[in-house]
């Protein structure tokens, strides 16, 4: 259907099959999870929302639960829906939306306008700033969905003041948390839950398919590579760029690196370009860079080589040399595993900072190294030290962090189990079911 077709089926109040078609399908899908990313519920009050994810994640079908409870709730007219997809520009946007106002039931207590995925509008800002400055959204509540992170942050920072009087207007849509992705799927997965999620990297597509067919299908894969080929295309960078970007984080994971060692590597012209590619997969919500941190100048180090942590584990998956479609693939990995898991545990690390920090994107992380060791992640305003191990440890293993780090407790992430009163012993499964712990 199009917004035409769909719009009039909201305002009769009639949610036939095909209005919203990201419903119709959960009835095909063996499990069906909650989203949880910060809101749990949308205001009553008007104001604007903007909700940014990476694709593949669920953002198109929570819009639509959204719209089917409004419409419960409040009755038909109280809901209208535009698909980005299906607009050209900004002045069209601002078109379709005058016409929209006019079409909610004068008798609606609440007026919501769901449009999904915004930033595939040119200039879809301008469109939303005109019409709040006129004044006209001011009874609506505006929610809004979108894959680019760039384009809606700065989009969302030329509205200043001109959101509304919500306590938060800026939300990432995160992956399904690993306790609710083992609460539906652990009598399938068994013993394999872990290496699951992992290979799902929390979308619930892939997890979907990946239990029913035990592999996660090209369809998935090429709908995520698609998506960050479009995006580069769209501001003129290379393909093949792209992939020799990808391939030197790969082989270089886990280790830091310089932008201008990084664009040797790839081949690139200068470390310019390179720090453009980075920026843009940043953005798409694949990576995050973490820079070394100066724990006696307290202060991160943004001038010297950082590593890149992946945060989105389905993309990191797709693209990845050995391309593990399979559990058994996966569980194959021997020399990769090290990078593997310190990408999950940078996943769930963001994915927490999305949902309690604030409603900004976390731009980086940090790590602390000195010429013999290194702690993989490190929140000195939380006195928090994280170092993620593949293999058995012991407490023993870390004798030098009580010499050289006196005033904090080190947690150990690995395959055992152990406590004393400043080296902590957790599990890869104990760190990801414990949907708090940055906040604890």
């Amino acid at each position: 259907m199009n917004n035409k077709q769909i719009n009039q089926s909201l305002i009769d109040g009639m949610l036939i099959k095909g209005v919203l078609p990201h419903l119709d399908s959960l009835q095909e899908v063996a499990f069906i999870f909650k989203a949880s990313f910060g809101l749990e519920k949308l205001p009553i009050e008007p104001g604007v929302i903007f909700i940014r994810g990476p694709r593949q994640y669920g953002k198109s079908t929570w819009l639509e639960q959204q719209i089917a409870l409004t419409i419960k709730e409040f009755g038909g007219g109280s809901a209208l829906y535009v698909n980005g997809d299906e607009i050209s520009d900004h002045n069209e946007l601002t078109e379709e939306i005058r016409m929209l106002l006019q079409l909610f039931a004068t008798n609606a207590s609440v007026k919501r306008l769901f449009i999904d995925e915004i930033t595939a509008i040119t200039d879809w800002q301008k469109s939303i700033k005109r019409l709040l400055d006129a004044g006209e959204l001011k009874d609506i509540l505006l929610v809004t969905t979108g894959s680019k992170a760039q384009d809606l942050r700065r989009g969302v920072e030329r509205l200043p003041g001109r959101k509304g009087k919500l306590t938060r207007t800026n939300y990432i849509f995160t992956p399904i948390s690993y306790r609710e992705f083992k609460n539906k799927c652990g009598d399938v997965f068994k013993d394999d839950c872990l290496w699951a999620y992992i290979l799902s990297g929390g979308s619930p597509v892939a997890i979907n398919a990946l239990a029913q067919t035990g592999r996660i299908p090209e369809y998935i894969t090429s709908i995520v590579s698609d998506w960050i080929l479009g995006e580069f295309a769209a501001t003129g960078r290379s393909r093949t760029h792209l992939l020799v970007v990808l391939q030197s984080l790969y082989k270089m994971a886990g280790t830091p690196i310089g932008q201008a060692k990084l664009a040797r590597e790839s081949g690139l012209a200068n470390n310019t370009v390179a720090q453009g590619y980075i920026e843009l997969l940043a953005d798409l919500m694949v990576l995050i860079p973490a820079f070394p941190f100066d724990i006696s100048k307290n202060l991160s180090m943004f001038r010297k080589p950082c590593k890149y942590q992946f945060v989105n584990l389905l993309t990191a998956l797709t693209w990845h040399p050995k391309k593990p479609r399979t559990i058994h693939e996966l569980k194959g990995w021997s020399n990769e595993l090290g990078a593997l898991f310190e990408w999950t545990v940078s996943q769930e690390i963001w994915r927490q900072l999305c949902i309690h920090q604030s409603d900004e994107l976390p731009e980086y992380l940090d790590f602390w190294q000195s010429a013999d060791h290194e702690i993989d992640f490190i929140f000195p305003d939380k006195n928090l030290y994280l170092e993620v191990k593949v293999g058995e440890n012991h407490a023993t293993n870390f004798i030098w962090f009580l010499k050289t780090i006196k005033h904090a407790p080190l947690t150990v992430i690995g395959k055992n189990r152990f406590d004393t009163e400043g080296i902590k012993g957790i599990t890869l499964e104990d760190f990801l079911l414990n949907e708090t712990f940055l906040f604890s």
